[in-house]
């Protein structure tokens, strides 16, 4: 996350059509742009998981419960439910705090990882979740302490991103089913045109700000509408869509 504040928003200005209850596009900054790319690093139990099991469209909401309910005893013995339950996204780069589990690279040596080994210490194996069950057959829960620094290994082809995706001196503009381009006067009149706008009395202005609870409703209203930006800003039949 790119911060600790529970309030972290970012804005955005919408032209809406009020004839039509429609968002025709948004004017959008460097912050927005950051999180709408942002969208595609998500890992998919990641996104399950942001929207709850409950409001999933679709049968992943039930292959994550099913992981849930598993017992451990099923996985592997190196392997930890974990991984599938609360993933990792490779790349973070959002200022919508609480939106992403944070995934900053910190050095573990601060607090010590913990490592769990079999109290027989009849294999020297180790691992991170006590309820692993080692090749000898048993748990791996007696608690054993790293020492020492943490060797971060950077992945060939990865980017650090921290700092975002987008140059922050463009104004971008975001479309209903967000298609996303650099903000101009001409493209604007151009984009008037397309959507046979006759009368300018019509067009609203609007800022609005996205936090926690916006970007989710955005994220499950882009795998279900190219009515996003309406569906998530506007009053419209979004209910019935089971979108809110």
């Amino acid at each position: 996350m790119a911060s600790s504040s529970s309030t972290t928003k970012v804005s955005l200005k919408l032209l809406i059509d009020t004839k039509n209850n429609k968002v025709l596009f948004a004017e959008a900054s460097k912050s927005v742009i950051d999180f709408l790319f942002n969208l595609l690093c998500l890992p998919i139990g990641t996104v399950v998981k942001l929207l709850s099991t409950n409001g999933m469209v679709g049968s992943l909401g039930n292959l994550y419960q099913s992981v849930e309910t598993l017992n451990q005893s099923y996985m592997l013995p190196d392997q930890s439910k974990d991984v599938l339950l609360n993933p990792k996204a490779q790349y973070s780069s959002t200022q919508i705090s609480g939106f992403l589990t944070d995934n900053d690279d910190k050095d573990d040596t601060e607090e010590g990882i913990k490592l769990y080994m079999c109290p027989h210490r009849c294999r020297y194996e180790v691992a991170y979740d006590s309820s692993v069950i080692g090749a000898c057959l048993h748990y791996m829960n007696k608690e054993v302490s790293f020492v020492g620094k943490k060797k971060v290994v950077e992945k060939k082809g990865f980017s650090n991103i921290k700092s975002g995706f987008v140059k922050d001196v463009i104004t971008f503009m975001v479309m209903d089913d967000l298609v996303i381009q650099p903000m101009s006067t001409i493209s604007s009149i151009t984009l008037l045109n397309k959507f046979n706008i006759k009368e300018i009395g019509t067009l609203q202005e609007k800022n609005v700000e996205m936090g926690m609870d916006e970007g989710i409703k955005l994220l499950k209203a882009s795998l279900q509408s190219k009515m996003v930006l309406t569906n998530v800003f506007l009053e419209t039949e979004l209910d019935l869509h089971g979108i809110v």
